[in-house]
């Protein structure tokens, strides 16, 4: 059984205005053996995208800015909002039948599904990415990454999540913005959809996207500054650096929602980092629920994506909420940050 759900570019040449349900269910029927675990499972995901989207569009009116005065297992302040994110994704994937483990930010420990609608799949997940930017109208999102069950018991596991990224089916993320858009891959080219409210579809608005070999900005929270390594801050100073035909200096562009930062750097090419400091020596952001599911996406579309030391997809992960630095988007602009942390 493959890895990854192969699927390459649309049997017909005008996708333009296709829903999300069928441009999936066209690449199911090219393959017989597919019993449409996968279709049910990106369904429940969708449906999930679509009542958070309408709950962060009412924020403001529906009671759910602020704080519930929880803290989560990253030892962060919980949002209303992230709460309801992660209960809303878990309600929408745990009794469909497709999922055998849900792992969530969130959550201390995995949703293991019962036995009895357990599925072959794995969901990891950052319910709500961007909480520091829930109450003040900034884009958020969600981002989730899909894996096949390894483990053969009645019931999943942790074990289950444990798995590197280059053993993804899928991965993607959806951002809640000027309007509300679900971007994944499995593997074999990145799509877009945009949610038509009026409708309440996901329809195909970007074709497989290709992120530009190099780009014009760099996205990075120049605030830590003082807490980063001398290769990190000589790459920083370098890239700001004017230099005649290089394209530099680079813009910096910062939104502090990791989503955000990294679709602009999809669509627009450049580079996103938040590299190991000072205060968080081991990197601040989640391998499984961040880094490798957007290196994923990113190394579909043509970028790259590392964690200074090695290719994040090849991280091997040892605990559920493990963290490391984070550099990605356009393949020359990683090939450089690379450069200076090996000390070039």
């Amino acid at each position: 059984m493959p890895t990854r759900l192969s699927w390459g570019p649309p049997p017909d040449s005008d996708m333009i205005g296709v829903t999300l349900d069928r441009f999936i269910l066209q690449r199911q029927r090219a393959y017989p053996d597919a019993t449409g675990d996968f279709t049910g499972l990106f369904q429940q995901i969708a449906l999930a995208s679509k009542i958070i989207g309408s709950r962060v569009n009412q924020a403001g009116l529906a009671g759910i800015l602020g704080l519930t005065g929880e803290t989560n297992v990253q030892g962060e302040e919980v949002q209303k909002l992230d709460d309801f994110a992660n209960r809303t994704l878990i309600k929408c994937v745990e009794g469909g039948g497709h999922v055998c483990v849900i792992a969530s930010e969130e959550l201390d420990e995995c949703v293991v599904v019962p036995s009895e609608t357990a599925g072959k799949y794995v969901l990891l997940m950052d319910p709500l990415d961007g909480s520091s930017n829930i109450d003040v109208n900034i884009s958020i999102g969600t981002i989730f990454s899909v894996h096949r069950r390894i483990t053969t018991g009645p019931r999943g596991g942790p074990e289950d999540c444990l798995q590197r990224g280059t053993e993804q089916v899928a991965a993607g993320y959806v951002i809640y913005g000027s309007s509300t858009m679900l971007v994944f891959t499995t593997g074999h080219g990145v799509h877009g959809f945009t949610l038509d409210p009026t409708v309440g579809e996901f329809f195909l608005s970007h074709e497989n996207i290709r992120i530009p070999p190099r780009g014009k900005t760099y996205s990075i929270n120049e605030g830590n500054y003082s807490r980063w390594d001398a290769r990190v801050k000589k790459w920083v100073d370098w890239i700001k650096a004017p230099e005649a035909g290089s394209g530099r200096p680079y813009g910096s562009r910062y939104v502090g929602t990791l989503v955000a930062d990294f679709h602009r750097t999809l669509l627009k090419g450049g580079i996103f980092a938040y590299p190991a400091d000072s205060k968080s020596p081991v990197g601040k952001l989640r391998l499984l629920y961040e880094a490798s599911p957007l290196a994923m996406v990113a190394e579909a579309a043509g970028g790259a994506a590392t964690t200074g030391v090695e290719r994040v997809l090849d991280v091997v992960p040892t605990e559920l909420h493990q963290r490391v630095p984070l550099y990605l988007g356009s393949r020359d602009d990683v090939a450089d940050v690379q450069r200076f942390l090996a000390g070039g």
